[in-house]
């Protein structure tokens, strides 16, 4: 993992969260540690973070990882087929609208720090558009799929957790805070800074 990957990030709070014995790995994505021929044929031919190695098992994706966590630890899963559809609905949400979105903006904004451009604009239209619906969706559920958390609700709010680094303000959803908010007093929490190495970044003054 690394301390500035939201995905990473979702695993990490599972694990945290389930009292799960596990020890971060920092993975130097900032300089191609991912991109290299070891890291591709020994841990995950994707070139991603986060990867789970349990034994001589390897896991990537935080989506399959946290679902077998679910199995491994019996947190923050479903009780019928009904909630596992709605923790899939809303995972497949957050990769695609709001993970998805806000993942590249941010990298784009503040880690590479490009500048505002026709990128930046229409990743951050498509970032506050789901956003919205978030905020719509907390207005009546205190967390994803009801009134318990879920691995969906770890998946939807990692980027979250990244203060001020998304160039978007989060106070003009307020649900949504409030929903972060109810995260962030589950016992174990910790912020994605302090649960996972490599912050700040070698270069940052």
């Amino acid at each position: 993992c690394m301390a500035q990957s939201g995905h990473s990030y979702k695993v990490a709070l599972m694990l945290e969260l389930c009292g799960a014995n596990w020890e971060p790995h920092w993975v130097d994505f900032f300089n191609g540690e991912t991109r290299t021929e070891e890291f591709r044929s020994t841990l995950n031919e994707m070139g991603e973070v986060p990867v789970l190695v349990q034994g001589d098992s390897i896991l990537t994706q935080s989506a399959v990882i946290m679902d077998v966590l679910f199995e491994k630890f019996g947190k923050f899963g479903w009780d019928n087929d009904e909630e596992r559809r709605d923790i899939l609905r809303w995972t497949i949400f957050d990769n695609q609208k709001v993970s998805g979105m806000l993942g590249p903006l941010r990298f784009l904004r503040t880690l590479i720090k490009t500048g505002e451009t026709e990128v930046t604009k229409w990743l951050d239209g498509r970032a506050r558009a789901a956003l919205t619906i978030l905020d719509k969706h907390f207005s009546t559920n205190e967390f994803a799929i009801g009134s318990k958390p879920t691995s969906a609700d770890f998946s939807l709010c990692s980027y979250l957790f990244y203060e001020g680094e998304l160039g978007i303000d989060l106070n003009d959803y307020p649900n949504v805070i409030a929903w972060l908010e109810r995260i962030k007093s589950l016992p174990g929490w910790k912020h994605p800074y302090d649960l996972m190495p490599g912050h700040p970044m070698p270069d940052a003054s």
